[in-house]
């Protein structure tokens, strides 16, 4: 079982005291007990500012076991193409074309996805699992 990561838990387990530190933390040891845990280059971004430095950012990685594996060709063209038609179905710019990045590497090459984002996700990944770590 490969399950993609969103940015939200991966901060929520490196940054002292956050809310969701805990809830995410015991979410990310369930799915990492099915198998492999993974992330995109959108989520490797947005991570990389919480850290002094890229080696900083790749070892706090390896130690919580997430894996850097690049978007496919598919996952990039169904991403461009659900952004499309959530702009002309009149989304608003409140949506940046990264989540709509980060929805598609986990629905052609995971086979979940660890999120707190849940509705946006179910909303526009509707084959998509979507595991959130604060849902009872």
């Amino acid at each position: 079982m490969i399950t993609a990561v969103d940015t939200n838990v991966l901060s929520d387990v490196i940054v002292t005291g956050a809310e969701w530190s805990s809830v995410s933390q015991a979410a990310l040891r369930r799915v990492q007990s099915d198998g492999r845990l993974i992330v995109g280059e959108v989520v490797w971004a947005e991570l990389v500012p919480l850290f002094d430095s890229s080696s900083a950012m790749a070892l706090a990685m390896r130690d919580v076991g997430v894996d850097l594996i690049p978007m496919e060709e598919e996952a990039a063209s169904l991403a461009g193409q659900i952004w499309a038609e959530y702009r002309e179905g009149g989304g608003p710019r409140t949506r940046l074309v990264a989540d709509f990045l980060v929805g598609a590497h986990a629905s052609v090459q995971a086979d979940r996805l660890l999120t707190r984002d849940r509705g946006f996700y179910r909303d526009y990944f509707t084959s998509l699992r979507v595991i959130d770590p604060t849902a009872s």
